[in-house]
């Protein structure tokens, strides 16, 4: 047997899974990036061909890649609205809103640090239950409220207090999904959390980050749909499967 490690797959193999996943929500995506293609194409062409001459040729090859990005652009955009309008509604879609932060200097996991009302201990059995979230970035906390807005305003406010316990003088934010007045939608968290204002340093953030990761998260039993040990939530009980 081979302990040689799994080859991950190449830049096409990541575009076409990505597509086919995408189309299954959005079934008009693959009209939508011809589109873009054609149309980009187009204008390239035609910018190539009011100059004339060598700038035509040129031009002709430009538009192939010129054509191809459109198309991956379009395909990003809708996928992402496609995602957010398949997640709204669901239980732990904000932990899903939280992937790939990290990659912009943000600690967050798609795990909830705390959840009340939960019936059982199924995935199923976190529907009408409060969950909160947290991110941590150079901003500060931001804990994330989801569910019933009466628990969700009272587990805010137990997290903030077991964060101002350990990293006090650290600005903490509340937020609420929904979209009612003063919520926020669940397919705005990632960009608000990206446009906020940094107060802290990176130094500073890290130090936070081990304070915060002493409180632990939430206590066993757990609903099955989060997993502690991969810190993400379980894709089928988010799309209601």
């Amino acid at each position: 047997m081979s302990d040689a490690p799994e080859k991950k797959p190449g830049r096409i193999a990541e575009i076409r899974q990505a597509y086919s996943a995408i189309k299954s929500l959005d079934p008009q995506i693959g009209w939508w990036m011809l589109g873009a293609a054609v149309l980009t194409a187009a204008v390239v062409v035609g910018i190539g061909a009011i100059f004339g001459g060598g700038w035509l040729i040129y031009a002709a090859f430009v538009a192939i890649p010129a054509a191809a990005l459109a198309a991956v652009v379009v395909m990003n955009r809708r996928g992402n609205s496609a995602m957010y309008k398949a997640l709204d509604g669901k239980v732990g879609a904000t932990g899903a809103t939280l992937t790939g932060l990290g990659k912009r200097g943000w600690y967050a996991n798609q795990e909830p640090v705390a959840v009340d009302g939960a019936r059982g201990t199924r995935a199923q059995d976190l529907a009408g239950a409060a969950l909160v979230f947290r991110a941590l970035g150079r901003p500060g906390v931001v804990l994330i409220g989801e569910g019933p807005v009466g628990r969700v305003h009272k587990l805010l406010k137990q997290e903030e207090k077991k964060v101002a316990r350990v990293a006090p003088g650290v600005p903490v934010h509340l937020w609420t999904i929904g979209d009612g007045e003063g919520q926020v939608p669940v397919r705005k968290v990632s960009g608000k959390l990206t446009r906020m204002k940094p107060v802290l340093s990176k130094q500073e953030v890290s130090v936070v980050n081990k304070r915060l990761t002493s409180l632990g998260g939430i206590r066993p039993p757990i609903p099955k749909g989060v997993d502690p040990t991969k810190a993400r939530m379980d894709r089928k009980a988010l799309r209601g499967r």
